[in-house]
């Protein structure tokens, strides 16, 4: 479990609190509009209204103390600037803000801000590649040019065992686990064959991955 502050309660910051909560990690939120703090109240551990720009509210929070700061503040770059720098020099462990755009995302690092999220090119890329691809079903982007996709069982390895398959061997891809009727499974042996019902979890790099599923 993580303490994290999160400013910024928009659409997306709303979806991050609901989704730190069903993780079972503390949060206190942080939002200057008082209808958006009501919202998210019974997503969160605590809440404020009040101006992030402030440094003497942003003090009180004891912004030192979590593990975690969120910035997802939008359309008003200068106060998640100002935010994100004054989250860093109250002794903010790690912070995570949001940019729209590159120039946006330069001036949050060199100001405070530890990594960057883009949701809607984040999201972009993820429906691009989601549907335009006949068996990707989710996608995880890693570093370094690897990603994670869960994907359906090709057809021509349906019936077959991973042994029969050599997957790594033949087409340098790892199989991370396999999911049936919901069910996540990482445990699976040489001797497992697969079925159309499963889903796979393939490890590999990207232009590895385009070429084998995105077609």
């Amino acid at each position: 479990m993580k303490t994290v502050l999160l400013i910024g309660l928009g659409r997306f910051g709303k979806h991050i609190a609901a989704q730190l909560n069903a993780l079972g990690h503390e949060i206190m939120a942080v939002d200057r509009n008082e209808e958006r703090v009501n919202e998210v109240l019974p997503l969160v551990t605590n809440a404020q209204i009040g101006d992030s720009t402030n440094p003497a509210f942003l003090k009180s929070l004891g912004v030192d103390n979590y593990d975690l700061c969120i910035v997802t503040i939008r359309n008003d770059f200068q106060s998640s600037l100002e935010t994100t720098s004054l989250l860093k020099e109250l002794g903010a462990q790690f912070v995570v803000s949001r940019a729209d755009r590159d120039v946006h995302a330069k001036f949050l690092l060199r100001n405070g801000a530890d990594d960057i999220v883009y949701p809607e090119r984040q999201m972009g890329k993820w429906t691009a590649i989601r549907y335009s691809a006949e068996h990707v079903l989710d996608f995880f982007e890693l570093e370094e040019g690897f990603a994670v996709l869960e994907v359906n069982v090709p057809k021509n390895w349906v019936g077959h065992t991973l042994a029969e398959l050599d997957i790594r061997r033949k087409h340098n891809l790892n199989i991370l686990g396999m999911k049936t009727d919901g069910k996540f499974n990482m445990f699976f042996t040489p001797d497992t064959v697969l079925t159309q019902e499963m889903s796979l979890f393939v490890l590999g790099e990207n232009k590895t991955l385009q070429k084998f599923f995105q077609r």
